[in-house]
């Protein structure tokens, strides 16, 4: 293929390789990878420049002028190219443009020195051409590809290391803001366990306070209760002090009657027993208020529940007589009589059985000051063995517990009672004592106005 040596082409050729070699330089972004080769590249258009004015000035024709500076373009491109090879759209464009720089290259060797191409190489050199221009641009489209590619792979850099920026930057909050709420945690911490450590002073205040509650009815009902017994034995002490005066003046008679001597002695040791008798149930009362006052030691021993039932029963009763005399019930204990000695803590079942029947005894003193024509206080409790549980019922016909009060009648400081008669705490300890402390069920039912009834339901063998 001939090519003419005309100078004037520089003219159109100097502009289209500054714009090529621009062009290169946006497409590798060569200002950040070669700045110092810019200023070059920048004033690829001067030798062009030179050369046709060179050529205008003296008047003369160069032979092949053009294509020897379009090489010059090349090369320099090449050389760029190669610089810049850690690229890979440059390596993609380096491996596109030497098969073209070849060519060229061998089209300035074959030519003659007027620029003509001989006959015997044209369609060889056609055929080359055409694959050095296919091969080049389909590179250059490779190329294209690769740098939109790692513009995308850059984007996603950029955008993961700025989610990395912000990520380290949300991170220094968080443990900023850790921090912080690990002193505030702390100093709460530090004021609930103050808080705590009140509450349970408190709440071991109350419990003793409702254990003082409880003994003092306790001690109401015991001060009547005994009264009996020790009646009992001061009348038979002064009979029995009689006895001994008649005996004595029998003795000091000159003529004794063995017959009344022997009657008197009779009577006199009759009198003895039924002091000892009563002298015993006194004893047995006052252990009793011992017992229950006394802090629990845990231990469970066999108990007759018959007994403890039916004395505390009577006690309840009358502790709430001594507070009002005007007050009267009917008793009704129903206990069977083959039921055996359970092992149980004595004095906490006892704290259970009394708070249970103070209550009932509240209740129907409650109903009973209400006037209801016909009414008749009653409170009854039994025992029975059923198969390996002893049950334990309590039951009054007083005010009844309403049904949306029986879901809470168990909760710590929850109370029917008026301010001042009742801790709510009573329930609550006998709940536990019987759910805890012996592996027992304590439940109620109720009728609104009519009754209410508490079961004790205790294993007949306590495990240890």
């Amino acid at each position: 293929m001939a090519h003419s040596a005309d100078s004037g082409l520089l003219f159109v050729l100097a502009p289209a390789a500054t714009l090529l070699v621009r062009s290169m330089s946006k497409f590798l972004d060569l200002p950040q990878r070669l700045p110092r080769w810019q200023w070059a590249l920048r004033y690829i258009w001067v030798p062009a420049a030179m050369l046709f004015g060179f050529t205008a000035l003296l008047h003369i024709r160069v032979p092949l002028l053009t294509d020897y500076y379009f090489l010059l373009v090349l090369l320099v491109m090449l050389a760029v190219l190669f610089a810049v090879r850690g690229y890979r759209p440059s390596r993609t464009l380096l491996f596109a443009a030497l098969p073209f720089v070849l060519y060229k290259v061998i089209e300035l060797v074959l030519e003659d020195p007027t620029g003509k191409m001989p006959k015997s190489y044209d369609s060889f050199m056609d055929a080359t051409q055409g694959f050095a221009l296919i091969w080049l641009f389909t590179f250059i489209f490779i190329a294209r590809s690769q740098k939109k590619n790692l513009e995308k792979e850059r984007v996603l850099r950029e955008e993961e290391e700025k989610a990395k920026r912000l990520i380290a930057a949300q991170n220094v909050e968080l443990e900023r803001l850790v921090a912080e709420r690990t002193v505030a945690l702390t100093t709460q911490a530090e004021e609930l366990r103050g808080a705590l450590t009140e509450l349970r002073q408190t709440q071991a205040q109350l419990v003793q306070s409702e254990k003082m509650a409880s003994l003092g009815e306790l001690t109401a009902g015991i001060a009547h209760e005994i009264q009996n017994p020790l009646n009992f034995v001061n009348n038979f002490a002064e009979v029995s002090a009689e006895l001994v005066a008649e005996l004595e003046e029998e003795q000091d008679k000159p003529t004794r009657d063995p017959e009344l001597e022997a009657d008197l002695l009779a009577d006199l040791k009759q009198n003895l027993v039924k002091i000892s008798q009563h002298g015993g149930r006194a004893a047995s009362i006052v252990r009793g208020m011992l017992e229950h006052s006394r802090t629990s030691t845990g231990e469970r021993t066999p108990t007759d529940i018959n007994q403890l039932a039916d004395e505390y029963l009577r006690l309840a009763y009358h502790g709430l007589r001594a507070k009002d005399k005007s007050f009267n019930a009917t008793l009704k204990p129903d206990f069977d009589p083959a039921l055996p000695p359970v092992e149980v803590i004595a004095q906490d079942l006892g704290r259970v059985l009394l708070n249970l029947l103070s209550n009932a005894f509240y209740a129907v003193r409650q109903r009973q000051l209400r006037g209801e024509a016909g009414y008749a206080p009653t409170v009854s409790i039994s025992t029975r063995q059923t198969g390996e549980k002893v049950e334990i019922r309590v039951r009054d016909n007083g005010l009844g517990i309403p049904e949306a009060v029986r879901a809470k009648i168990f909760q710590p400081f929850f109370t029917t009672k008026p301010t001042g008669e009742g801790t709510g705490l009573g329930l609550s300890l006998s709940y536990d004592i019987i759910t805890q402390g012996h592996s027992g069920t304590l439940a109620v039912a109720s009728e609104e106005g009519n009754y209410t009834e508490f079961l004790i339901s205790l294993p007949l063998n306590q495990a240890g």
